[in-house]
């Protein structure tokens, strides 16, 4: 009993750890290029309204996804355009953004549905179903082996998979192409790339629009994936915690993963036991649920040990 206990909290992990492995991959490749993006949590917020409008509108979840990614990726367009092109301040256009998304998609939800800033809830084809693995129903009685594969690994939605697997690759494209070696080298000296006759700013918003994608699929996936339709504010500090996860990772992928299964598994646990029990001592729930963002602000705060951003990271680049 306490064996199917773990794994069906392990399997929540995954779950809820898929949006901020997510959104902290878009942080990634924009910080890396030296945009850093605090409307991370607003473009996420925008792709899971929009993707969950228009698949409680067309009933195609694929339809769903590609307007939540196109809000995303234009939301993120619109911080490269006031990060980039006018060289404004990259954390004031970020709130900026987190506001944007709070307001519009509570307004725009309202207008529509009329059901207080939710969409209708999801069901059928609206929705990502969960995908069973083969040969998972013919394992699932093997002693550990059967539900390891069949519970944990196996029932998870497309997007879920295609979070895993943009790991290996975010990695590869970062450390072993050419675009991935001009990206790290914008973030850390845009001159010297300059100098070499590379444009930076098409670099910057490759960038950024690589992270409107990932921020879209993130979203997407929170109303259409984990949960059955919008409803207002709810990637509740997602976007903050996932960029809080960034900073752990100190900007690697293969870190990233660990630290957004860590912060899933908080998650977990706090949604699992309601209240636990220490020696005698009972942690009130409320507690339990705060515990994803204690870990946010200690990280925040520089408790994990120095990590180093990259050196022109926040700093509007300006040709001589």
């Amino acid at each position: 009993m306490e064996f199917l206990i773990i794994i069906q909290v392990l399997d929540s992990t995954i779950r809820l750890a898929v949006p901020l492995l997510l959104c902290s991959l878009a942080g990634l490749f924009s910080e890396r290029a030296g945009i850093f993006d605090i409307g991370l949590e607003g473009k996420m917020l925008a792709a899971a309204f929009f993707a969950a409008a228009t698949a409680a509108v067309t009933g195609s979840v694929w339809l769903g996804l590609l307007f939540g990614v196109s809000a995303s990726m234009l939301f993120s367009l619109l911080h490269g355009l006031a990060s980039i092109t006018f060289r404004g301040n990259q954390l004031i256009s970020g709130v900026a953004i987190n506001f944007l998304a709070a307001g519009i998609t509570v307004l725009i939800g309202q207008s529509w549905f009329k059901l207080g800033g939710r969409t209708p809830s999801l069901s059928g084809d609206a929705r990502f179903n969960e995908l069973t693995l083969p040969f998972a129903d013919k394992v699932s009685d093997v002693p550990i082996i059967g539900p390891i594969y069949s519970e944990l690994l196996s029932g998870h939605t497309a997007l879920a998979y295609l979070s895993i697997l943009l790991v290996p690759l975010s990695w590869y494209v970062l450390y072993r192409t050419r675009f991935g070696l001009r990206l790290r080298a914008v973030g850390e000296n845009p001159a010297a790339v300059d100098t070499a006759g590379i444009s930076v700013i098409k670099l910057r918003y490759s960038a950024i629009i690589i992270c409107g994608l990932l921020c879209g699929l993130a979203g997407a996936y929170l109303s259409t994936g984990l949960a059955a339709g919008f409803v207002k504010d709810m990637s509740a500090g997602r976007g903050f915690i996932a960029l809080a996860a960034l900073i752990f990772a100190k900007w690697r992928p293969w870190h990233i993963l660990t630290a957004t299964l860590l912060f899933g598994l908080l998650e977990a646990i706090s949604n699992r036991f309601q209240n636990i029990d220490i020696f005698g001592f009972i942690l009130p729930i409320q507690l339990m649920q705060a515990l994803p963002y204690v870990l946010t602000v200690v990280i925040l705060a520089g408790f994990v040990g120095k990590a180093i951003p990259p050196l022109a990271g926040g700093v509007p680049y300006t040709k001589e």
